[in-house]
């Protein structure tokens, strides 16, 4: 088969990194272009992060693009350090490739794209949805001609990560990521529920770590810090995969089993719910149902765990 066009958009901190080299090493995809934005780090950063992983990984003529700076209705809260790391990769310093972003910004490239691979082009995100929207702004025509959007946010029956109610990548821009679930387009939203019951073992970061490839070493040392802030989750060092999961269901190396399409709403207001995604799931006890008029497939289970299948291809690259 042709390998699918893939824009992926990311806010390059450590488990979009996983992300990332997991779809270099994927021969049903091709990345025509990444985009990045401001959220574990700020944009111009994850712009670095990506292109360094890139170049690491024997891929760097793929297009990056430096994306939006700020969510759409206030300036960025900084990211999240005791997380990611001051650089967004763990503190680990890449070895640093001498390319630079592309002189379009990120949502210029994704209605660029769009119209170049009018119902082929897949969109990924993984970080808050601000370059979506900004597209849609500069061309709301992109939502009939992109295939399908998979977006990692929310939490459709399960607690939020950075509040009660809202989870990291929607929390962080809620009126762009309304404006994204409201757009005429087909959406797979993959949030905590699922994310959080896939993991990497520090037995895999070892694995990463004595392998022969240079990327895969560094990620090894570039969780090091992740696999710590999750002690506090799992009570051991270990890590959730949020961004990996969704790259593997777009890819369609998992697949989504219960995924019903139901009318969503992202709470944009400035209550305590801000940042909630209001996922419709009533009338679904007797077995998943699609909502008739709905656009956002919501990810409730998966067929298989993500941990060995993404070990097993990050080992197997070649790049």
């Amino acid at each position: 088969m042709t390998p699918r066009p893939v824009y992926f958009d990311c806010d390059t901190g450590i488990d979009d990194a996983l992300a990332l080299v997991y779809l270099m090493a994927s021969p049903e995809i091709t990345l025509a272009g990444i985009g990045t934005v401001s959220g574990n780090i700020d944009a111009a950063r994850a712009a670095v992060n990506t292109l360094d992983l890139l170049a690491l990984g024997g891929l760097d003529e793929v297009p990056v693009a430096v994306g939006a700076m700020d969510p759409l209705a206030g300036p960025f809260s900084g990211g999240v350090p005791h997380i990611h790391g001051h650089n967004g990769v763990g503190d680990v310093e890449l070895p640093h490739t001498a390319r630079g972003p592309e002189q379009e910004s990120a949502a210029e490239m994704l209605v660029r794209l769009a119209h170049e691979h009018p119902g082929e082009l897949d969109v990924i995100a993984i970080g808050p949805l601000t370059n979506l929207a900004l597209a849609l702004q500069l061309d709301p025509s992109i939502a009939t001609l992109v295939r399908k959007v998979t977006v990692m946010g929310g939490a459709a029956l399960v607690p939020g990560n950075v509040s009660v109610a809202g989870e990291a990548n929607i929390w962080n821009d809620p009126e762009a990521a309304q404006i994204v679930v409201s757009a005429p387009w087909q959406v797979v939203l993959v949030p905590l529920d699922v994310t959080l019951e896939n993991t990497f073992e520090e037995a895999d970061r070892t694995a990463l770590a004595a392998s022969a490839s240079p990327l895969n070493r560094a990620l090894a040392d570039i969780l090091d810090l992740y696999f710590d802030f999750y002690v506090h989750e799992y009570g051991r060092r270990m890590c959730a995969l949020h961004d990996p999961l969704a790259a593997a269901i777009a890819v369609g190396q998992i697949t989504a089993t219960r995924a019903p399409k139901v009318p969503v709403v992202v709470d944009d207001t400035q209550g305590p719910g801000r940042g909630q995604t209001l996922c419709d799931l009533r009338g679904q006890r007797g077995g998943a149902r699609d909502v008739e008029g709905a656009n956002v497939r919501v990810v409730l289970d998966t067929d298989q765990p993500l941990g060995p299948v993404l070990l097993q291809r990050l080992l197997d690259y070649a790049g």
